[in-house]
């Protein structure tokens, strides 16, 4: 069985007492905590910026894998780094010079990764794979939690599955949106590594048992 890693998206973590929740995180097994970027231009909603990175960087004993979506993001690769993140995710669909992008925020010394929205097709990475560290696909339109699952990404993942075997073996597969047990089973089943979840995990009963059960599926 291949590696399960999870990675826990604060989205939908208690605002009012972050802190808590991220030492909830640091608890579990979980491997990255998940930190969504958004800036009400790329997409329709704002969510938090580098100052609450930089607090949960300081409480966090895991790795924070960036999700930036945001428009123009190679103004803000730097400043990221600085804040604490580990892995930086980029959207194809933002950056016009993506090879420049990912090798800037490789030099940066953080793991650089590509997110793929809905409705953007595998191929489109066919030639920048090789650069890669992780391909984040979107199983919801991005913007807000708490979405229905996209069935297309399965055979998604089977083609990026079949790219990165014969291009960079080393690169791994993130989804994120609508993720819980049975759509994680599946997930996994089709070949992703990583699995993003928010309010399947924060609203849960017990969500370290829950982050727990997903390395699991």
């Amino acid at each position: 069985m291949t590696t399960r890693f999870v990675a826990p998206s604060i989205l939908s973590a208690n605002f009012g007492n972050l802190q808590a929740d991220i030492e909830m995180l640091n608890q579990s097994e979980a491997d990255y905590i998940h930190c969504d970027v958004m800036d009400g231009v790329f997409v329709p909603n704002i969510s938090f910026g580098i100052p609450v990175i930089e607090k949960v960087a300081e409480v966090a004993k895991k790795p924070l894998d960036v999700h930036l979506m945001i428009s123009n993001p190679d103004n803000f690769i730097v400043p990221f780094r600085k804040a604490g993140a580990s892995i930086l995710t980029v959207h194809y669909e933002t950056c016009p010079h993506l090879h420049r992008t990912v090798h800037s925020i490789k030099n940066e010394g953080m793991k650089a990764s590509v997110c793929l929205n809905p409705h953007s097709p595998v191929h489109l990475l066919d030639d920048i794979i090789v650069d890669l560290d992780m391909v984040l696909i979107m199983s919801v339109n991005p913007g807000f939690g708490g979405q229905s699952f996209i069935k297309n990404t399965y055979k998604k993942i089977k083609q990026l599955k079949e790219l990165i075997a014969s291009k960079n073996p080393g690169c791994l597969i993130e989804v994120d949106g609508g993720v819980n047990f049975e759509t994680g089973a599946n997930l996994y089943d089709a070949g992703a590594d990583v699995l993003v979840s928010g309010s399947f995990i924060f609203k849960a009963d017990d969500p370290i048992a829950t982050i727990n059960k997903f390395k699991t599926l």
